[in-house]
């Protein structure tokens, strides 16, 4: 057996963490344009 197998850094589903970094990201970026269009609205 694979010596890496037997000792796992995070024995967690990968596509749950992928999934949490992308709605992450998403959100921050999200928070980033709103406040830009906000702005922008406001400025006008």
């Amino acid at each position: 057996m694979n010596e890496f197998k037997k000792e796992v850094q995070s024995p967690t589903n990968d596509v749950v963490d992928s999934a949490k970094g992308f709605a992450f990201s998403f959100i921050f970026f999200f928070v980033i344009f709103a406040i830009g269009v906000g702005i922008r609205l406001i400025g006008n």
